[in-house]
């Protein structure tokens, strides 16, 4: 575990750095978007290419994206716009061509890919981020609790 907190951070690491200025995040936001959608089609391809080990260098490629996305933008968004880009872009090279040509098949490779790139994406959209909003507002400060009826 420790290895980890070298590779990664601790939470409290994470939590406290300063996230970028709105305009950056906003062009992070919009080129994670594409890269997802890149990762794609290009995941789709090497799955494909070189069977047990394709499948695995596509799945690496996409966490390697999507925990990209959180720790640059500081957001779940960050991670939120790759996924959304890899999937839309998925969902439309699963649909059959009117030649009957697929690009992603039946096969086992194809489904470990579509179902362990969602997974890798959610769990990174779910990592504790520097702020708690999606779009990185302010935390709001925490309500103070009244008790034993005093004000």
């Amino acid at each position: 575990m420790r290895f980890l907190h070298l590779f990664f951070g601790t939470r409290d690491q994470r939590v406290a750095e300063p996230l970028p200025p709105r305009g950056l995040r906003v062009v992070l936001y919009a080129v994670l978007f594409l890269l997802g959608a890149a990762a794609s089609v290009c995941g789709a391809f090497v799955q494909t290419l070189w069977p047990p080990l394709g499948v695995l260098l596509a799945l690496l490629a996409c966490a390697g994206l999507f925990y990209g996305g959180l720790r640059a933008t500081g957001t779940k968004l960050g991670a939120g716009m790759a996924l959304g880009g890899w999937f839309l872009v998925l969902a439309v090279l699963m649909a059959p061509r009117p030649e009957g040509d697929l690009v992603l098949t039946t096969a086992v490779t194809s489904y470990v890919y579509l179902f362990g790139g969602s997974v890798l994406g959610v769990v990174c959209a779910t990592l504790p981020t520097r702020t708690g909003f999606l779009f990185g507002g302010p935390v709001p400060e925490p309500r103070r609790t009244v008790r034993d009826g005093g004000r």
